[in-house]
């Protein structure tokens, strides 16, 4: 599983021209799943999502996470974050898990994030052409892979 986590003011996605998730102060989380992505892998990138430090304390240091701040977080399918291009100029998307394994995860994902945070977490669609807009505070911006 890999992650692109952007700390951001606010964001939304829309899926044909209707909203879908919005979100104020928080995280928006581009999530793509791998085939060999598990219960485990979920637990873990969940855990390491919300306690992530990388929100202001007092003192200007990024010590809080999105839970110490009481952020909201956004999550949004993006199988292309696991494409690899090292080779010709056409990315091969063989390394992301096929829908039919990666949305069970991704669901089960969002599920364990939501009860992680205590709150609903928006989404956009599976699968659908979306389009996201955000207003990356910081700029911060993390990768985080799962640890297999």
């Amino acid at each position: 599983m890999r992650l692109v986590i952007q700390r951001v003011k606010e964001a939304s996605v829309t899926v044909a021209g209707r909203l879908t998730g919005q979100i104020g102060p928080g995280l928006l989380v581009l999530a793509g799943c791998a085939p060999t992505d598990d219960e485990a892998t979920l637990a873990w990138m969940t855990r390491k999502l919300v306690n992530l430090r990388i929100f202001s304390d007092d003192n200007g240091q990024m010590n809080r996470s999105v839970l110490d701040v009481a952020g909201q977080v956004l999550v949004v399918s993006q199988f292309t974050l696991l494409a690899d291009a090292r080779k010709g100029n056409r990315p091969s998307y063989i390394g992301a898990a096929p829908p039919a394994v990666a949305e069970p995860l991704y669901e089960r994902f969002v599920a364990l994030v939501a009860q992680a945070l205590g709150q609903p977490v928006p989404t956009g669609i599976f699968g659908a052409d979306m389009q996201v807009s955000l207003l990356n505070d910081g700029p911060v911006t993390i990768v985080l892979d799962s640890p297999a």
